[in-house]
């Protein structure tokens, strides 16, 4: 695909983490067959195995293309047992060509670490972490993520349960089809973690920081399976505009949008053996329920990406007010961060600007 953030990841980058289907999964071979013929073999016992009136989820919206390619979309949630049996479903009945999940490659490793392991990580907000988000994402992208993962934090605490079990399954019923390519289909999280913020008031990004760090309300699998219905989630999603309008416009439909384009692109049709001709593909997108009717909205129309991949410079007034309260600014993200993780202050008082600010402080002037 010719995106930006090289979506499609290949096998041998996870290999040695996740490993491919098992043995039995494949179809016994003739001896003797040439690599064209064992080719043709296997795109034929696909197409035997691929159904063409496949019952799926209630969670599964088709799609379509000007070309005759069908998108069967999956909307999820991201905590969710019954997500990832849909995932599974779906993609053993319609044995896709390419398969596309809401994951980006800063993203990518929670597809690499088994079940234990990212419930422990997703658990664990420390100091590494701090540095890193602040060192990928700037200060206040920085710590706006790391607020976001407290959030994650708490659910998975909640739930005892790792955050992505979806995208893993889809990962692995994909090395399971023959020819199956597996696609990362959402927008780099730096950008929209900064145009995220570029996007936000200084009072809407104090009152986000204070509301995402006294976050504490008890959540469960009833909660999470919620969100799977589509009228519930729409609700939400109207009461959050109503909240925050620029955030939902940069985390949510910018994201629909992105979502929509490595859709489309997935779609375009491929080649089928013996003769390369050109077919129709079948595909499946992976993606939370929140972004199911945007993407079913942006279907048809001319999308723009370039427009959302940007980040537009601050003006100067913005840049003067900024850099007045920016300290201020630093001490509220600070103390909220605190709140979500007691390696967030030694993290802040890691950075080179802030250590240079307190040697001002403490440099007496004559």
């Amino acid at each position: 695909m010719d995106q930006d953030n090289n979506s499609e990841v290949s096998n041998e980058e996870l290999d040695d983490s996740v490993g491919q289907a098992e043995d039995d999964t494949q179809p016994p071979f003739p001896l003797g067959l040439s690599d064209s013929e064992a080719v043709e073999v296997l795109w034929q016992v696909r197409t035997q195995r691929r159904q063409t009136e496949p019952d799926l989820p209630d969670t599964v919206t088709r799609l379509t293309t000007p070309e005759g390619s069908i998108v069967y979309l999956v909307g999820t949630a991201h905590f969710s047992d019954s997500s990832k049996e849909d995932v599974a479903t779906t993609i053993r009945a319609v044995q896709p060509d390419v398969v596309v999940v809401e994951l980006c490659q800063y993203r990518v490793s929670m597809l690499k670490m088994d079940e234990k392991t990212l419930l422990k990580e997703a658990k664990d907000i420390n100091l590494e972490k701090v540095q890193q988000a602040i060192k990928q994402n700037g200060v206040m992208s920085g710590l706006m993520q790391i607020l976001l993962l407290k959030v994650s934090a708490h659910i998975t605490e909640q739930l005892g349960m790792a955050p992505g079990g979806e995208f893993r399954e889809a990962f692995k019923e994909a090395g399971k089809v023959p020819f199956c390519k597996f696609h990362l289909g959402d927008r780099p999280i730096p950008v929209t973690f900064k145009r995220a913020i570029a996007a936000l008031s200084l009072w809407q990004k104090a009152r986000l920081a204070w509301g995402l760090c006294f976050l504490s309300d008890p959540i469960s699998k009833e909660d999470v399976e919620k969100c799977k219905q589509k009228d519930l989630l729409e609700q939400t999603m109207s009461e959050m505009i109503g909240e925050f309008p620029a955030l939902h416009r940069t985390i949510v439909a910018e994201r629909d949008v992105y979502l929509t384009h490595t859709l489309r692109q997935a779609a375009r049709c491929v080649e089928a053996p013996p003769n390369a001709e050109k077919v129709p593909a079948v595909v499946v997108g992976v993606v939370g329920m929140g972004h199911v009717p945007g993407i079913e909205r942006n279907w048809d129309k001319e999308l723009n990406i370039h427009e959302i991949m940007s980040v537009a410079p601050p003006s100067r007034f913005g840049w003067v007010v900024r850099n007045v309260l920016k300290g201020a600014m630093w001490g509220l993200l600070g103390y909220a961060c605190f709140r979500a993780s007691k390696g967030v202050g030694r993290a802040l008082l890691s950075l080179p600007t802030v250590q240079s600010l307190l040697d001002n402080i403490r440099t007496p002037s004559f």
